[in-house]
C-alpha cells in the first residue's frame, strides 16, 4: 500500500477530529460558551497543521478544504451538547485517548508532508514535531492553562510523537515509506505513551527538584521576622510558621528551606 493523498487525508482528518475533541472538553471544563467551544476545537484541531504548512509555504489545506473545518466544528457541537458524555466516570481516559491518537497521527503526517516537500530528515522531524504539539499547545494558552508538553507530572508525552516521527524518517531512508509502514509508526507512538500511561512513566525532573536538599539548607528563622522579603512564612508574610507553630506558642522558632544561589554544591 503506497502513501497516497487519500490515506494521508484520511490520518489527517482523524487526528484532526482527535485533538479537536480535547480542545472542546478543555473548553467544556473551563465553562466556555458554544462559540468559545468551537473556536478552541479549531485551534487545537488545525494550530499544529496550520504552523506547519506556513513554514513549507504552501496555501494552508485548513482553508480550502471543507472537511478540515468542518471536523472541529462537529467535535465540538458534540461535546457542548452532550450532557452523558461529562457524565461518564472515565471522561479523563477518553480525553487522554483522544490526546494521544492526534499526537501520534499528527507526528507521523507533518513528517511524510515535510519529507515530501524537500526538508531533510532532522527538520522534517522537528516539523512534524510541532505540527504534532502546536494545537495542543495554542489551545492551553488561549485556556489560561499550563500546556500539558511543559508538565512534568504527565505521562510521556513529546517522546511518542517523536518516535512516531523518527520512524517516518527511518521508513523513508530506507526506502519502504508507505501508506502500510506509516500506520504502523503511528501504532508503535500510540502504544509508547499507553505503556507510559499504565507503568506511570515520566520524564525527568530538574535535579534541585528530585534532590529538594541540593542547594537547600536549613534556616532557623525567628518567628516574627519576616523572611524572603515576605515571601515565606505565616499568614500575611509575618514569617511565622505557614501552618501554626509546631511547638504551640506563634513566638517559637521555626524552620524553613532556603536557596543558596552561592552555595557551590547547589551547582
Amino acid at each position: 500500500m503506497t502513501f497516497t493523498g487519500s490515506v494521508q487525508y484520511s490520518m489527517d482528518l482523524i487526528g484532526i477530529f482527535a485533538f479537536a475533541l480535547s480542545g472542546a472538553f478543555l473548553a467544556v471544563r473551563k465553562d466556555f460558551d458554544v462559540f468559545g467551544t468551537i473556536i478552541l476545537a479549531e485551534v487545537a484541531g488545525l494550530g499544529g497543521g496550520l504552523f506547519r504548512d506556513l513554514v513549507l509555504g504552501v496555501k494552508p489545506v485548513a482553508f480550502t478544504d471543507p472537511g478540515y473545518y468542518s471536523a472541529p466544528v462537529i467535535a465540538a457541537l458534540i461535546v457542548f451538547f452532550s450532557s452523558r458524555i461529562h457524565r461518564h466516570a472515565r471522561l479523563s481516559d477518553v480525553f487522554d485517548t483522544c490526546d494521544m491518537a492526534a499526537l501520534a497521527l499528527f507526528g507521523v503526517t507533518g513528517t511524510v508532508k515535510s519529507l515530501g516537500h524537500g526538508f531533510g530528515t532532522v527538520p522534517a522531524v522537528t516539523l512534524g514535531l510541532a505540527s504534532a504539539v502546536g494545537g495542543g499547545v495554542l489551545s492551553s494558552v488561549l485556556a489560561i492553562q499550563v500546556p500539558a508538553l511543559f508538565q512534568w507530572t504527565r505521562d510521556l508525552y513529546l517522546l511518542p510523537a517523536l518516535t512516531g516521527a523518527v520512524l517516518v524518517a527511518v521508513f523513508r531512508l530506507a526506502g519502504v515509506l508507505n501508506g502500510g509502514t506509516a500506520m504502523a509508526a503511528a501504532v508503535c507512538a500510540i502504544g509508547l505513551r499507553l505503556i507510559s500511561m499504565y507503568f506511570g512513566w515520566h520524564t525527568p525532573r530538574a535535579y534541585v527538584w528530585r534532590n529538594p536538599f541540593a542547594g537547600m539548607r536549613q534556616q532557623v528563622v525567628p518567628a516574627g521576622r519576616t523572611s524572603l522579603g515576605g515571601l515565606v512564612g505565616g499568614p500575611g508574610g509575618t514569617g511565622g510558621p505557614p501552618y501554626g507553630s509546631p511547638y504551640g506558642s506563634p513566638d517559637a522558632e521555626h524552620t524553613v528551606m532556603t536557596f543558596r544561589l552561592d552555595d557551590r554544591d547547589s551547582r
